[in-house]
């Protein structure tokens, strides 16, 4: 799909594939499969807001019917977690994405892909993931 877009989006790295339990409200469903994509995307052609759109296009092609279910099954999940180092809040997106810190299902792939990465707050992803309950066994995530 990234070659429709030419030079404007260059794929850059992808993490491990995580399996992990359901958060939240629907714990009756099966494990979700979590990974992280570091693309490039050109700022000068991409606002965050359009390209948030147009994930979200992608997982309605994919099937996903938005808001059917909140925190149930869903064919596909496609979240903005950062567009370099902007931070943003509007009623549409917010970024970085405002759970990102307290979830292990995010950080162990984004440090896959981006291992020295620092956030704002001048902790490092394995800081970060050193204050959360969580377990990691091969590829099986379990938060609690």
């Amino acid at each position: 799909m990234l070659e429709d877009y030419g030079n404007d989006i260059v794929f850059e790295a992808l993490s491990n594939i995580y399996h992990t339990e359901p958060q939240g409200q629907v714990k009756d469903q099966p494990w979700f499969a979590n990974a992280v994509v570091r693309l490039q995307v050109a700022s000068d052609v991409w606002a965050p807001e359009g390209f948030l759109s147009t994930i979200q296009a992608i997982e309605i092609k994919m099937g996903r019917l938005r808001g059917a279910d909140p925190g149930g099954p869903r064919i596909i999940d496609l979240d903005l977690l950062m567009y370099g180092d902007l931070e943003m809040h509007t009623e549409y997106l917010t970024v970085p994405h405002p759970r990102m810190l307290e979830r292990a299902f995010v950080l162990v792939p984004l440090r896959d892909v981006a291992p020295k990465l620092v956030f704002k707050d001048g902790r490092s992803i394995d800081q970060v993931l050193a204050g959360l309950d969580y377990t990691l066994d091969g590829n099986k995530i379990v938060q609690r």
